[in-house]
């Protein structure tokens, strides 16, 4: 195969000897050698030995960048800058032959006829090559994920409409069935994400979305209580494993540097929605009486038509993996073969895991027994438990409470509007910082200092307080920086392969889910209208999540400690026959750290 005039220059402008990492610089044999003639080559090599060992501290993602691991990082200057013409190819496990025959891509792996160890391109190349993976994946999640949250919450739009009075339904009523679609959500993300697996998330996600819509729709013709139960568990289980199977989808695209921020213009997505959804209910509820029907019952059909629609053009425009873009539709794909080689090089050089499996391999029993028993990935899923309830209950009742306060229905979806524009931005913010600082567990603890404050004033707030101050404090509270997709990228980072990767991102949504599942039920209808005895458990939970935060950080330093005090006990031949003999997988190598 020929190489492109690109391919030569970049070749030539990259040393051959065999690259030696440290940190986030590299150095190379020959610079080793230089000015060393006296020593011999068994010198070299344990020199070579004993520094890779001793900087082996997140392998193999060895080329994650160590500038910006704490706090100070926030107001240093000088940033690193790259020139277009400089190399891109990031430092990695595949440098050194003698580590590089451990991680080599499953022979099954879609994009094998692309990885390249050898393979060199520059940044000129790989920065608009990234900013149109995010037109093409990027932006399809986020319009997905719209559509998903248009149908699952416009439930909340309906009720300014008089929608439980229509059902003859009252407020228990209304939360078991916000519980029995969580239910339903929470038992369908493992079972989904395991056929995503198995057939493909660019197969699955579509399917998912269509037959959800075509239920959404049919809550027009709800009669009552039982049709409304129905059809929130139909639409949870539909929809439950869609948020895992799209992150598992987007990272066969994207480095683990690279996921966290997106997931966060993920679930900016989902903020969106909670602006968009209130414009366009104060349209479509004006309908209310039209053909002498409720204007809920057209909310339900004409976003489920919108939402359908989009899961028809996901068919058009998903594909498998950087290499399978070619459709009769799209006969020219997504990449150059060169582009191609660029994007698998990149990822595998990033993390070389993600070549264990390919992407129409299911995930047996043993596997995913094995990933549901790394009690490494415990804390997150118990901070998955609890992190957002002490903001649950006011959010899921705040175009309701904005009507016990004396809004009308158009008021009320309108006055929703200013707490999710902040929230949205916020969260982006905090998960930048996250990135930024490398801190993701003090993270939390801000954001809990932020709600705890918020939820005392709620549970002592006089009755006759104006609706207006009301009004506010419960707009502070939900604009608060959700920590949610900075956790989704956690998980993914320590779980540190395919198989596990793929169970965490289901587990700990389903952590979530059941924290929903919870808070939902926190307001209960003899509590009402201010929810006294609700809002000091919200109190206690937003204190006990503090504590949870700061055992988990303490957690992973002492996992991180005990690693170094055996990886630093044994000598460069002990740590290279480990690497070539060990049987531990992921995050349970030694030579792997846990972000925290």
């Amino acid at each position: 195969m020929a190489s492109s005039p690109s391919d030569d220059k970049v070749q030539s402008a990259l040393p051959d000897p065999v690259t030696v990492l440290k940190g986030d610089t590299k150095s190379t044999v020959e610079e080793k050698t230089s000015g060393s003639n006296s020593e011999d080559s068994e010198e070299i090599r344990q020199r070579i030995l004993e520094e890779h060992a001793a900087n082996a501290v997140d392998a193999p993602r060895l080329a994650r960048n160590t500038g910006t691991t704490n706090l100070s990082s926030l107001w240093r200057r000088g940033t690193k800058t790259h020139k277009p013409e400089d190399i891109a190819t990031q430092p990695s496990v595949f440098d050194d032959p003698e580590l590089a025959k451990h991680f080599k891509p499953n022979e099954k792996y879609e994009n094998l006829h692309r990885f390249d160890p050898s393979f060199r391109w520059t940044w000129a190349e790989e920065i608009p090559l990234v900013r149109r993976i995010d037109w093409k994946v990027t932006a399809w999640s986020c319009l997905a994920f719209f559509a998903l949250d248009l149908d699952r919450s416009n439930i909340s739009q309906a009720n300014t409409d008089n929608f439980l009075d229509d059902l003859g339904l009252d407020t228990n009523d209304y939360n078991l069935g916000q519980t029995v679609f969580r239910v339903s959500f929470l038992l369908s993300e493992l079972p989904s994400q395991l056929i995503s697996k198995k057939i493909g998330p660019d197969r699955w996600i579509p399917a998912q979305m269509i037959l959800w819509s075509l239920v959404a729709s049919g809550q027009f013709w709800l009669k009552g209580r039982q049709s409304f139960l129905v059809c929130r568990a139909l639409i949870g289980l539909l929809q439950g494993g869609f948020i895992p199977d799209v992150i598992l989808y987007m990272s066969y695209f994207f480095k683990g540097t690279e996921l966290p921020f997106r997931l966060a213009l993920f679930w900016m997505a989902n903020r969106l929605e909670d602006v968009i959804s209130p414009l366009m209910a104060y349209g479509i509820l004006r309908l209310r009486g039209w053909h002498g029907i409720e204007g809920w019952r057209w909310l339900f059909l004409i976003e489920g038509i919108l939402t359908l629609l989009v899961g028809i053009w996901s068919i058009f425009a998903m594909a498998p993996s950087p290499t399978q873009t070619k459709r009769p539709w799209r006969p020219k794909g997504w990449f150059t073969e060169h582009e191609e080689k660029i994007m698998v090089n990149r990822i595998l050089r990033d993390d070389p895991s993600k070549a264990d499996m390919h992407n129409r391999q299911a995930i047996t029993f043993k596997l995913l027994w094995e990933s549901l028993c790394d009690y490494d990935l415990w804390p997150i899923y118990i901070i998955g438990l609890t992190f957002s309830m002490p903001a649950g209950p006011p959010d899921q009742y705040l175009t309701l409470t904005l009507r016990q306060l004396g809004f009308d229905t158009f008021d009320s979806n309108l006055l929703s509007i200013p707490c999710q524009v902040a929230t949205t931005i916020n969260m982006l913010l905090f998960t930048w910082i996250s990135e930024k600082i490398n801190q993701r567990a003090l993270l939390g603890v801000v954001v809990e200092l932020w709600l705890l404050p918020c939820v005392i004033a709620l549970s002592v707030l006089p009755s006759e307080t104006s609706r207006w101050a009301s009004y506010g404090l419960v707009t502070v509270l939900l604009s608060y920086p959700s920590p949610h997709p900075m956790q989704v990228g956690w998980s993914s980072r320590n779980s540190n392969t395919v198989r596990t990767r793929t169970v965490s991102a289901a587990v700990y949504n389903m952590a979530v889910q059941l924290q929903s599942i919870i808070s939902s039920n926190i307001y209960r209808k003899d509590d009402r209208p201010e929810y006294r005895r609700g809002n000091r458990q919200l109190v206690a939970i937003a204190s006990m999540n503090i504590v949870i935060y700061l055992l988990a950080k303490g957690y992973y330093v002492w996992r991180n400690k005990t690693r170094d005090q055996k990886w630093e006990g044994m000598n460069p031949d002990e740590r290279q026959v480990y690497l070539s003999t060990t049987t531990d997988k992921g995050s349970k190598r030694l030579d792997f750290r846990f972000a925290h």
